[in-house]
C-alpha cells in the first residue's frame, strides 16, 4: 500500500474525529474502521473489539472533559512494517491532546486550566479504512498536572514534553526509502546492545555505541525525563536494569520507519520479573510492559527517544492500583 494513502488515511480520520461533537465520536469511529478493527488502549481500557464502544468509552468521556479537545501533533510518519516483512502498512503519530480540564475524567478532578494529555498510536491501514489502533496515553502524567502524586518521587524530571528538537516530525511528504531504513538500523542496533550487555561492561560504555552523548531521554511520568549518557544510566537504565535482572522480550507488533523518525510498539512488549527497587516500590513479582517507543536519529546514532509505558496496567499485575489508590475510585 502506498505510504501517502495510508496517511492521508489517518489524517481523515484525525479530521473527522477531533471536529465532532463529543457524542459523536462513537460514529466517526464506526465509520472510520473496519469491521473487524481492534483497538488497545491503556488501563483501564485494555483491548476493545467495536469501534463505536471505543467512541462511547474513550473519547466521549475525554472530550467531554477536555474542552475544547486539540490534537497537537509532533510526530507523524508512516512504514512498511519491519515485524512482518513489510506485509502491513502502518501510521505512527506522537502528541499531546490538549483542552481546559473542566470536567472528572477518571476519577481525577477537573482543574478548570489547561490540561495536556501526552500520546502516541500506530494505526494499521487497510484500503481507506482504519483496522488497528494502538493507543498509549499518560494518565499519571495527567493527574500530575491535575496536582496529584500518584508514585514516589520519580528519578527523571516530571515535564510537559516537547516533540523533536528540529521541529521536522510531521512527514505529510514522502521521504526517501533509504532514510526509513537507517533510523531502524539504528533502534535495531541499539535493541541488540541491550540484549547483548554484560553486568562487567559500564552501561555508559554500551549506550555509546548506539547513543549520541547529549542524547534525550523522555520517560513517561513515574520515571521522568533525563539528559545525557551519563544521567540517562544514572536516573533510568541502571535503576531498571538492577530492579529486572531477568527480563523476557516478547516481541512488537510493529516497528517503523520514515526519514529521521522511527518507533514500535507490542502487546506486551516485555515480561519482567521485579527484584524491588522500581519506582520506589518493594519486589512484587512478574509482570508485562506494554510499551511504544519513538525515536529520532542524528547521523548513525540516536538521540531522542520517546517512552509511553502503560504503568497503570503493569502496577495492577503487581496488586497496586494506581489508580483507584489516587482518585479513590475503584473501577475494577
Amino acid at each position: 500500500m502506498d505510504l501517502q494513502k495510508a496517511k492521508r488515511v489517518v489524517r481523515d480520520y484525525y479530521d473527522a474525529l477531533d471536529s465532532a461533537a463529543p457524542d459523536s465520536a462513537a460514529d466517526v469511529m464506526a465509520a472510520h474502521t473496519t469491521a473487524d478493527f481492534l483497538w488497545r488502549g491503556y488501563h483501564p481500557w485494555g483491548e476493545i473489539g467495536d469501534a463505536a464502544e471505543v467512541g462511547e468509552r474513550f473519547w466521549t468521556p475525554l472530550r467531554t472533559a477536555l474542552t475544547p479537545l486539540q490534537r497537537r501533533l509532533d510526530i507523524f510518519i508512516a512504514g512498511q512494517n519491519a515485524i512482518d516483512g513489510g506485509a502491513t502498512v502502518w501510521v505512527a503519530s506522537m502528541g499531546h491532546l490538549m483542552g481546559l480540564f473542566d470536567h472528572p475524567w477518571l476519577g481525577i478532578r477537573p482543574t478548570r486550566k489547561i490540561a495536556m494529555l501526552r500520546y502516541a498510536a500506530f494505526h494499521r491501514v487497510e484500503g481507506d479504512r482504519i483496522a488497528d489502533e494502538a493507543m498509549f496515553f499518560d494518565i499519571p502524567h495527567l493527574m500530575m498536572q491535575a496536582g496529584l502524586s500518584p508514585f514516589p518521587p520519580q528519578t527523571g524530571a516530571h515535564l510537559v514534553q516537547p516533540g523533536p528538537m528540529p521541529h521536522d516530525a510531521l512527514l505529510f511528504e514522502p521521504r526517501p526509502e533509504i532514510e526509513g531504513k537507517e533510523t531502524l538500523a539504528a533502534i535495531d542496533r541499539m535493541v541488540t546492545d541491550i540484549r547483548d550487555w554484560q553486568k562487567g561492561e559500564p552501561i555508559e560504555t554500551e549506550l555509546r555505541r548506539s547513543w549520541h552523548e547529549d542524547m534525550i531521554w523522555w520517560g513517561p511520568a513515574g520515571i521522568g525525563a533525563t539528559y545525557t549518557i551519563p544521567r540517562y544510566a544514572e536516573q533510568h537504565a541502571g535503576p531498571f536494569r538492577a530492579a529486572f535482572a531477568k527480563r523476557t522480550f516478547n516481541g512488537h507488533v510493529a516497528k517503523i520507519g520514515e526519514g529521521h523518525y522511527g518507533g514500535f510498539f507490542g502487546w506486551p512488549n516485555l515480561t519482567l520479573d521485579h527484584g524491588g527497587g522500581f519506582m520506589g516500590m518493594p519486589g512484587t513479582g512478574t509482570g508485562d510492559m506494554r510499551v511504544i517507543d519513538m525515536y529520532r536519529r542524528r547521523g548513525d546514532k540516536l538521540v531522542e527517544n520517546w517512552i509511553f509505558i502503560d504503568l497503570l496496567h503493569f502496577w495492577k499485575q503487581q496488586g497496586v492500583d494506581i489508580l483507584a489508590r489516587t482518585t479513590g475510585i475503584d473501577r475494577a
